[in-house]
């Protein structure tokens, strides 16, 4: 079954962030994992407005998308955001398709 991880980002530091950008798809895709949305256009429908970068992945299993968040190439990626974007990043098991 799919799952998710889904992050919310407010980029302090767009030159900084985008050596982030650069390294992570190639990350995601070593655990078989792919983006689903990676900022873009977007609309809050309802509540409070939603402000922040938001990024959907898609893994083939939770625990990939488990392997994938701690493993030592994200960890060294993810040091390059730090200083330049706070984040919220969460994981979730998809529903599966009847």
């Amino acid at each position: 079954m799919p799952a998710y991880i889904i992050g919310r980002v407010e980029v302090t530091d767009w030159t900084r962030y985008a050596e982030y950008m650069k390294l992570t798809p190639g990350i995601i895709a070593q655990y078989g994992g792919r983006f689903i949305a990676r900022g873009g256009e977007s609309m809050t429908l309802e509540g409070p407005e939603e402000t922040k970068r938001v990024v959907i992945l898609e893994f083939p299993t939770y625990e990939a998308a488990q392997q994938f968040f701690h493993s030592e190439e994200y960890q060294c990626a993810k040091s390059l955001r730090e200083g330049a974007a706070n984040a919220q990043f969460f994981a979730m098991d998809g529903v599966p398709v009847a």
